[in-house]
């Protein structure tokens, strides 16, 4: 078996560096109450530090009650959340992992609310979200996205005094962020509806204002909508080019999650099916990226890498399935000689003998 020489390396951005390149990304869970962390959340997270990830990024954890995506999402619009952080963020750190958090708002998508909110009164559509308890929004006013960009920065602000390493922004999957951006949920008359990007730039220089120099922010986002009348990777490279310009230092590089997938708008669902958008947004940029989707072969997620398309590499259900990927990749590639591992934990050290 080929060696795994990449995603094994260490990589460092501003004063954070990773054991290596392997990235556990944002997965709701739906577990919290009152978007309070819980003991699911301890293990779940602690986990897959123990199983050797380099850099585990907290599921999109909210800026308010109606941000949510559902009444069981999590939120930092408190100090007993961000409290309840700092046990998760201390152990993760314990087991030699980094670990940031997904900061957002859920706009139109939020689930089960009484008052759902966008940037104008769209529904997203109940034949493109089959089951779910969707409302029409209302428009948000002027003052209300002010609100909410406030409600950005508190959220940060509290992230940072847990003890978090890194910020992400939730700019993708058809959140809130993303809505601005789109042509297909806002039409605002506005500035926020003539300069779609807007909003997330303004939400990019709320974050960096309350966040250490030397903190890593990204931002993840949609580099291509999948749904009729979606926009291209094109205008998805704009949108990157103009967040990389507002401050962000890495981007997190999705597609979809704004409609129904229409045929003809979307690639073909395989092993790394989306690593080309990663690539063009790296090279528009400047800026390293984090590449997803279907990643979870470890060759596979190392010769992205070797090949320069990423810089760090998201898997995703490949974690869910297995906390200790990382460990057990090392482990099947070196099984047949004497290579030393690292990030063994010593209680496990026999199980890889």
């Amino acid at each position: 078996m080929a060696k795994f020489r990449y995603f094994t390396q260490p990589f460092t951005i501003k004063n954070l560096t990773l054991r290596n390149r392997i990235v556990m990304p944002p997965m709701c869970q739906y577990s919290a109450v009152d978007g309070v962390p819980n003991d699911w959340h301890f293990v779940h997270y602690t986990s897959r530090a123990v199983g050797g990830v380099g850099l585990i990024i907290v599921e999109m954890t909210n800026v308010a009650p109606n941000g949510r995506i559902t009444p069981h999402c999590l939120g930092l619009w408190n100090d007993q959340q961000r409290d309840a952080f700092k046990r998760i963020v201390d152990a993760v750190h314990a087991q030699g992992a980094k670990i940031g958090i997904q900061i957002g708002h859920a706009g139109r998508k939020a689930q089960d609310c009484d008052d759902v909110v966008a940037p104008s009164a769209i529904h997203y559509g109940d034949l493109d979200y089959p089951g779910q308890n969707l409302k029409t929004p209302r428009e948000l006013s002027k003052a209300e996205i002010q609100e909410i960009i406030q409600a950005f920065q508190d959220s940060v602000k509290r992230a940072v005094e847990a003890g978090f390493d890194l910020i992400e922004l939730h700019g993708a999957h058809g959140y809130l962020i993303h809505q601005f951006y789109s042509a297909k949920s806002n039409q605002r008359q506005d500035e926020y509806g003539q300069d779609r990007m807007l909003f997330g730039e303004r939400v990019i220089n709320a974050a960096k204002a309350v966040m250490p120099e030397e903190m890593p922010l990204v931002i993840r986002i949609s580099a291509q909508e999948y749904s009729t009348n979606g926009f291209d990777s094109d205008y998805g490279v704009e949108v990157a080019k103009r967040f990389a310009a507002a401050g962000v230092d890495m981007i997190h590089v999705s597609g979809g999650g704004n409609g129904a997938l229409a045929e003809g708008k979307h690639p073909q669902f395989a092993a790394g099916y989306q690593v080309y958008l990663a690539h063009k947004v790296k090279q528009a940029t400047n800026l390293p990226v984090i590449a997803v989707g279907m990643l979870d072969d470890p060759a596979l997620a190392d010769f992205v890498i070797g090949s320069g398309d990423a810089d760090l590499v998201a898997v995703g259900r490949g974690l869910l399935r297995d906390p200790y990927w990382v460990l057990n990749a090392q482990y099947e590639q070196n099984a047949s000689d004497s290579t030393p591992m690292n990030d063994i934990p010593r209680q496990y050290q026999r199980g890889f003998a």
